[in-house]
């Protein structure tokens, strides 16, 4: 009798332990990053670094999925989708983010990067901090870093020189369907047709547009080239993609997941731009060798007319001053 008594007791003691320690367990965290780009591109592969990194380092704590090539969210509805909690991050950019915070619209202006180290200096330091956590406060979504993307140049459906702005009147230029992406559009001189990214090829093939404006490694890896017969060099955009994820469960992290989150960021930062640089450095010889015309633009004719275009604009008008001067002081 005395030993069942003890069993029991026993049973009494260990059970609410072995409940308490089941219920302090840390459950694994699940987050659904979607993304537009094919599979094929940097930041695609970027993002599948994050997803081997994070659930590496966090020894499957944390557990991402991952949706490429617009199967989940359309271009146009990644932001939103994040924003409201039906995925959790995406990769978007500083033009799909001006709705919410106008004053983002200076990061979406053609030239006010010089070049890749200025871009990622600015956006991946003490600058971006200040501006993703603005952002984060504003829209309930925060970036958490900057990938390169590549610099945008233009991509025509015909054999065609552009030597200065002039050069593209009447031009029907596909733009991305956002108003910073359509001013841009008509500061280069052309006239903006805002078409999906996975609609994109096809409105090329069947001339619905004369042309798009991408980095090289986008037009090689979406295969534009194949139905376009010329490239212009531009540089006209020194562009970035920025991981973002939804403010609340961002903040619904443990300091520790934060920093494997962070720490796959980082990771993916690195193979991104490691891989846009060197592709970039190599694409201006591919494109010639699969039948397109190269041209190099006056670089200074474009600078000078886009930049006046902005600063006479109502964008400049909603620009915050002091982060465009340490932005601007960046450069120099």
């Amino acid at each position: 009798m005395k030993k069942v008594i003890v069993t029991l007791l026993l049973a009494a003691l260990v059970l609410p332990m072995a409940f308490a320690q089941a219920s302090t367990e840390v459950k694994p965290v699940e987050l659904v990053y979607t993304m537009t780009a094919v599979p094929t591109d940097a930041h695609a592969g970027a993002m599948r670094v994050f997803k081997e990194t994070v659930e590496r380092v966090s020894n499957g704590q944390i557990k991402v999925l991952t949706y490429d090539s617009a199967s989940l969210f359309k271009q146009e509805q990644e932001v939103s989708a994040v924003k409201s909690g039906q995925a959790d991050m995406t990769a978007t950019a500083a033009s799909w983010l001006t709705d919410g915070s106008p004053w983002v619209s200076m990061f979406t202006a053609g030239y006010i990067f010089k070049s890749y180290d200025h871009m990622t200096s600015v956006l991946n330091g003490p600058i971006g901090a200040e501006v993703f956590d603005r952002i984060a406060k504003e829209q309930g979504i925060r970036p958490l870093g900057a990938q390169y993307l590549g610099t945008r140049q233009l991509n025509l459906v015909a054999d065609k020189e552009i030597k200065t702005p002039a050069d593209l009147k009447g031009v029907n230029l596909r733009m991305p369907n956002s108003d910073s992406w359509i001013f841009l559009g008509k500061a280069l001189g052309a006239n903006p047709t805002p078409i999906s990214f996975s609609e994109l090829y096809m409105a090329l093939q069947t001339k619905t547009v004369d042309g798009q404006d991408n980095p090289l490694p986008s037009t090689k890896n979406a295969k534009f080239y194949e139905v376009t017969k010329s490239i212009t060099i531009t540089n006209h955009l020194v562009d970035s993609v920025w991981p973002a994820i939804n403010e609340a469960k961002w903040q619904s992290l443990t300091e520790q997941q934060k920093a494997w989150v962070m720490e796959g960021v980082k990771a993916g930062i690195e193979y991104c731009d490691s891989t846009n640089l060197k592709a970039e450095a190599e694409l201006v010889e591919f494109f010639k060798n699969a039948g397109l015309k190269v041209y190099n633009a006056d670089l200074n004719a474009f600078a000078d007319h886009v930049l006046a275009q902005y600063l006479a604009s109502p964008y400049a008008q909603k620009w915050d001053k002091a982060m465009f001067d340490k932005v601007v002081a960046a450069g120099k």
